[in-house]
Parts: structure tokens; sequence; C-alpha cells
């Protein structure tokens, strides 16, 4: 793990190196943003299959709930029956789970790195990079120690907090258009009936991605850097792969 964790700290530090001349000491920072991209380009094929999935999905609501309606007194039909429909239209009800999974790798090896005083048994010396005064290893409490919320470490906090909440916001409002214009037949489980809390937790979903602040409050600096920029990527993402699905009018719709 430790050799593995020095070529990580290497691929860093080269990253960074490269972007120097462009940055100078807010190179590391930028070789971080840069990491994170390369990341979401990796697996953005992935999140072009999981919109593919979700679309189907949302396609084949009213099958399901006609599949529901017609085998509700057998359950164990009724799942094989929605199982050969998915299959039939080869939509995976997981698909859209793989982008974020294969993302936390990346979000891990961050953290420790920037949690770590030693590497491969050396001193951890991207420690010692920072962005605009707030150490890159240093979480929001150390910069508050430092000079308070408006100190020289504790202006980057607030503008990381209001991306992150720009972004929640965006990503809000479209969420819930979504779920108003392309309402979701409930999931049912083996006995037929629907599962309890997933109302709940539906209502839930589009508040998600508010609680990025709190990780970005939590984590070191760098990791906080890999969160705030995935986070952004992936609401506009969302927004180009999902542009021709209906995010209004749904409301409106159902209440006629």
């Amino acid at each position: 793990m430790s050799a593995f964790m020095s070529a990580f700290a290497s691929l860093v530090a080269s990253i960074a190196d490269l972007l120097e001349p462009f940055f100078r000491t807010a190179s590391t920072a930028a070789a971080i943003i840069l990491f994170t991209a390369l990341v979401r380009l990796a697996v953005h094929p992935l999140s072009r299959a999981a919109a593919r999935g979700q679309k189907a999905r949302t396609r084949l609501q009213p099958q399901i709930a006609e599949l529901r309606r017609k085998h509700g007194r057998n359950p164990e039909r009724m799942q094989k029956a929605i199982m050969d429909l998915h299959a039939a239209e080869k939509v995976s009800p997981l698909s859209g789970c793989l982008p974020s999974l294969l993302q936390m790798p990346a979000f891990f090896l961050l953290y420790h790195l920037f949690s770590s005083s030693s590497i491969g048994g050396e001193p951890n010396e991207l420690l010692s990079h920072d962005l605009l005064g707030a150490p890159l290893g240093g979480r929001w409490h150390d910069a508050l120690a430092h000079g308070g919320m408006f100190g020289g470490q504790g202006w980057v906090y607030p503008g990381l907090f209001a991306i992150v909440a720009a972004v929640a916001t965006f990503s809000y409002g479209r969420t819930k258009r979504q779920l108003a214009a392309n309402p979701m037949t409930p999931v049912a489980g083996p006995d037929g009936q629907a599962v309890p809390g997933m109302g709940a937790m539906t209502k839930l979903m589009p508040l998600l991605s508010f609680f990025t602040l709190i990780t970005v409050a939590v984590v070191p600096l760098a990791a906080a850097l890999y969160v705030v920029t995935t986070t952004t990527w992936t609401a506009i993402e969302r927004a180009w792969l999902y542009r021709d699905m209906p995010v209004g009018g749904g409301a409106m719709a159902t209440a006629a």
C-alpha cells in the first residue's frame, strides 16, 4: 500500500510540476482539479450508459405499472416479469450506481494522501502546498483557528461553499422538475407492496446535493477540491446527458 501511495504522490507532484508555470503556488491544487477531471473523463462512458438506462427505465414505467397491476397477487411472477422486461430492453437497474462507485477510490486516495504525515517512510512534502494560503492538508476548522472565517485561510472555504451551494441549488431544482415530469413507479417488495420509506427517500433525493457542504467542511482541502470539482462536473454532465428529458410542466400537468 505504501508503494502505491508513493506512486500516487509522485503522480500528483509530477502534474503539479507541469502546471507550475501557469498556476505558480496553486499548481498542486490545479493538479488535483485536473486529476479529478481525468477521472471523470474516464468514467464518462459509464455515465452515458447510466443516462441511457435511466431514460429506458422512465420509458418502461407504464409497462412496469401494468405488470404490477396484472400480477399484483403473485409477487414472484410479477418480479420475474419485471426482470424479463428489463432483460429484453437491456436495462440494468444498477447501471446508475457504477459511475459513483468507481470514483470513490480516487476520493479516498486523495483523502489518505493529504491526511498522512509520511508516505513510504518519507515526509509527505505535499502537505506543505497550499491554495491561497490554506494548506491542502488542512480542514475548515484549521482555517477558522488561524484567522477566523475571514482570515487569510478562511476565505478559501466560503468560496468553495458558495460553489457547492450554487451547484446544489441548480441540481435540486432540476431533480424536482424531473421527478414531477417523470414520476417513478413506487418500488415494490417481494410481496408486491410498496417498500416502506421509499416515498420519503424520493422526497429526500433532491436535497442530497446539499450534503456535499458537510463533506467539504470536514475533509482535507485537497479532498474538498475533488468533491467540489466532481460535483460541479456531475451537474453539468447530467444537464447535458438528460437534456432531452422533460424537466418542466410535470407538476402542472399532474394538477390538471
